[in-house]
C-alpha cells in the first residue's frame, strides 16, 4: 500500500497548478484551499501537501493567515512549504498549524541552518524537498538552479537525522506523463533507510500503483486531480490513511 496525499500550490490564495514549474504557465482552479482541504479530509484523505507559490518565489512566507484557516479545518494534516528562510520563519510555520514544514532552498544554500532545524524539531516535522531540475536541485520557486544533487543534499543530512525526502522531477511536474520511476528506484536502493516520497507526472491510478509495487511508501498527487484524471474516490481506495 501506498500513502497518497493530495497537493494544494497556492498563487494569491488561490489553488494553481503551474506546468514544469513555469509560473507563466499556470491554470487557475475555482475551489478555494480551504474548500479543497475540507472535501480532501472529508474523502478520508486528511494529509494534505500545500505549497505557497508566492512565497516561493519572494523568499519568505506569505500565506500563513491561509494556512491558519485550512489546519483549522478539523481533522486535517497539512504539510507546508514555500519561502521558509528563517528561524522566525519556521516558528511561525508551525504556529499556524502545519504539522511538518518542507524544506529546499535552505537546504541547498545553508546547511548549517537546515542540519539545526532537523536537530530542534526532528525529522518527522522537517522534509527535504529535491526539486530537480537537469539532476540539480532547483532553488527559490524553482526559479534557479543549484548547484548539488538529491544524492549530495541526502548523504550530507542523514547524519544529521534526516527521514524524509519529497523528490519532484520538475521536467514531468504538471505533464500528466508519468513519475520519474527509474528516479525513485535508485534512490530507495541506494538510500534504504530513507522515506522517499514521490511527487510530480502522476497522470492516473495505474501510475500509483505501480509506485505502490516498487515500494514507494507515499505519492502526492496534484494536477491529475484538478483534471479530472483521478478523483478523491479513487485516490483513498488505493490509499493508507
Amino acid at each position: 500500500m501506498i500513502r497518497v496525499i493530495p497537493a494544494i500550490d497556492i498563487i494569491d490564495g488561490k489553488c494553481v497548478r503551474l506546468t514544469r514549474g513555469d509560473y507563466s504557465r499556470q491554470t487557475t482552479y475555482d475551489a478555494s484551499p480551504v474548500d479543497m482541504v475540507k472535501r480532501m479530509v472529508d474523502s478520508g484523505l486528511p494529509h494534505i501537501h500545500a505549497v505557497d507559490l508566492t512565497g516561493a518565489r519572494l523568499g519568505r512566507p506569505s500565506a500563513l493567515g491561509l494556512l491558519e484557516k485550512m489546519a483549522a479545518v478539523d481533522g486535517a494534516v497539512i504539510e507546508w512549504g514555500g519561502g521558509i528562510k528563517t528561524d522566525a520563519d519556521m516558528r511561525d510555520l508551525f504556529n499556524a498549524g502545519a504539522t511538518r514544514g518542507v524544506i529546499g532552498s535552505v537546504a541547498v544554500r545553508d546547511p548549517e541552518l537546515f542540519a539545526s532545524w532537523l536537530g530542534q524539531y526532528g525529522g518527522d516535522s522537517v522534509v527535504l524537498g529535491a526539486d530537480l531540475n537537469d539532476g540539480k536541485v532547483a532553488v527559490d520557486g524553482w526559479t534557479a538552479s543549484g548547484e548539488v544533487t538529491a544524492t549530495e543534499l541526502v548523504e550530507r543530512f542523514l547524519p544529521e537525522g534526516l527521514q524524509e525526502m519529497i523528490v519532484t522531477d520538475i521536467s514531468r511536474d504538471g505533464m500528466l506523463a508519468g513519475p520519474s520511476f527509474d528516479l525513485y528506484a535508485e534512490l530507495m536502493e541506494r538510500f534504504g533507510q530513507l522515506k522517499v516520497i514521490a511527487s510530480g507526472g502522476v497522470s492516473g491510478i495505474a501510475d500509483i500503483e505501480r509506485l505502490a509495487q516498487m515500494g514507494v511508501p507515499a505519492v502526492i498527487v496534484g494536477k491529475a486531480l484538478y483534471e479530472g484524471r483521478v478523483t478523491l474516490r479513487q485516490l483513498y481506495d488505493v490509499s493508507i490513511c
